[in-house]
């Protein structure tokens, strides 16, 4: 049996993965993360504008796209570099993997693309963990 089976009797979330309730290195908080969703998005439109113009924001083609590869190029390096996207830096949190490992730059990558599609990271299941944590054993945890 997996060591990351939910416990029925766990009081908060995070428990049954051996986390502490609340500090560094407890489950992220939703605030943080969609703060940490928010800067990130907001800086790739900075990016992006910056490096190809404004087109990004309405034009067709390539450049509606921009945006969106600016994000997810930002979160995988930062996250596979740093364990934290830009947001996450700000916002105190990171991604680990469930054992404490770094995440790597295979899961960063993939962790990235799985935001940036969205679906993966708004279906949540227990311990805050959406699909793609819980595809790639990582989880969102506080870093102070």
């Amino acid at each position: 049996m997996s060591d990351h089976l939910v416990d029925a009797d766990a009081s908060y979330p995070g428990q049954s993965l051996g986390l502490p309730e609340d500090g560094r290195g407890a489950l992220a908080p939703w605030s943080a993360r969609v703060g940490a969703l928010v800067i990130d998005w907001g800086a790739s439109m900075a990016v992006a504008v910056g490096a190809f113009g404004g087109g990004v924001l309405t034009e067709r083609g390539w450049r509606a796209w921009t945006v969106l590869t600016v994000f997810v190029l930002q979160k995988a390096l930062l996250t596979a570099l740093t364990g934290s996207s830009f947001g996450q830096l700000i916002t105190g949190i990171g991604v680990t993997r469930v054992g404490g490992e770094p995440v790597g730059w295979v899961r960063a990558f993939a962790r990235a693309v799985m935001v940036g599609l969205v679906l993966p990271a708004v279906v949540v299941g227990t311990d805050r963990r959406g699909l793609d944590d819980l595809a790639l054993d990582t989880l969102v945890v506080r870093r102070r």
